[in-house]
């Protein structure tokens, strides 16, 4: 069985990444659901993955061709996998924390914009990074499924995208 070519298959990626996005900001500015800090890095990592499918669709590298052509779509793969990796253990972090019994959750965080301005950026990052009460709320679902758990699933796919991308050969 032959897969299909790469490009449509990253032109797909991008659109679910350009979808995905443009849910959150619906869900923040028409819901009015304002996102955690957790959440923000999550979508930061969606466009990250959206960016890098969208550099494979236009620079169009070919598995077979030539090396450095080879090289090039084995990167884009690799860095799709890592981010949607990094985005999958962000979200599964979140997952966690909403799981918890509440009296065990660290407390709220400054704003985001308050933490840049102040703190220096590796504990910054650290708070970011480690969530709060606020992640833990589950505000809305979709199927019995968190926002957080939507995500965490929508990065494990991509994961699986980047792993299948990685390892195709075309003939």
């Amino acid at each position: 069985m032959t897969l299909p070519a790469s490009r449509p298959l990253y032109l797909f990626a991008f659109i679910v990444c350009v979808l995905l996005l443009a849910t959150a900001y619906y869900m923040e500015y028409v819901m009015e659901l304002l996102p955690c800090p957790l959440c923000l890095v999550q979508r930061a990592a969606f466009l990250l993955i959206g960016l890098t499918c969208l550099a494979a669709v236009l620079h169009n590298p070919q598995p077979r061709p030539g090396r450095h052509r080879a090289i090039a779509a084995r990167a884009y793969a690799v860095g799709v996998t890592l981010l949607a990796a990094f985005g999958a253990a962000t979200a599964g972090r979140q997952v966690w924390l909403q799981h918890q019994p509440s009296d065990q959750l660290p407390s709220c965080l400054p704003s985001l914009d308050y933490m840049i301005d102040v703190l220096p950026v590796l504990e910054m990052l650290t708070l970011l990074f480690s969530g709060t009460a606020d992640c833990a709320k589950v505000t809305w679902t979709f199927l019995g499924l968190s926002i957080a758990e939507c995500t965490l699933l929508a990065f494990i796919g991509f994961a699986l995208f980047g792993l299948v991308q990685l390892v195709r050969s075309e003939d």
